[in-house]
């Protein structure tokens, strides 16, 4: 049974990783595809508010994508979403935010700065890769050389994320510290 406390807190993370994708997206020459700031929904979900309720955040968010709002960079959104080469991404992020809050929730208080972006590279970038890059790979029917040389420009950019995510985290928990 899920608390008053704990449906706000899924509906703000939603809202959160929604309000991310405001940002106006950096577009790699290269491929094509936006690098948005909504994958530090998924990060800041897990890190925050852990595996059940970043999940459920997470899960929350893609349905709301499905039904047609567009929450998606670009003011994307609608179930065609889902049959495209990029879906493996949105569907991943209720699994990565589980992850990620998953390895938060094994600690007491703050973990150390590297740690925590430890768990956030596990969570938040490992299982959104394994899951989009697997999907994209499978629609393009790309192998594995040529769908990790695709995947190597976003690195840096979810690095940073990871850096941001960890100094905001803290923030927050040390502000908040029973969020």
């Amino acid at each position: 049974m899920l608390s008053t406390r704990d449906i706000v807190s899924i509906a703000l993370f939603a809202a959160l990783t929604a309000a991310l994708g405001l940002f106006p997206p950096i577009t790699l020459p290269a491929t094509g595809v936006p690098i948005t700031a909504q994958s530090m929904g998924v990060m800041l979900a897990g890190a925050l508010i852990g595996a059940r309720r970043g999940g459920l955040a997470l899960l929350l968010f893609a349905v709301l994508v499905a039904i047609g709002l567009p929450l998606l960079s670009g003011g994307r959104g609608g179930i065609g979403i889902y049959f495209g080469p990029t879906a493996g991404f949105v569907l991943s992020w209720p699994v990565a935010a589980f992850v990620t809050g998953w390895l938060f929730d094994k600690h007491r208080g703050q973990p150390h700065p590297a740690l925590s972006a430890l768990y956030l590279i596990i969570g938040g970038i490992g299982v959104v890769y394994v899951i989009g890059w697997t999907w994209l790979a499978v629609m393009n029917g790309w192998d594995v050389a040529k769908t990790m040389g695709y995947a190597l420009p976003f690195i840096p950019g979810d690095l940073i994320k990871v850096a941001l995510t960890v100094v905001i985290a803290r923030g927050v928990r040390k502000a908040i510290p029973n969020l």
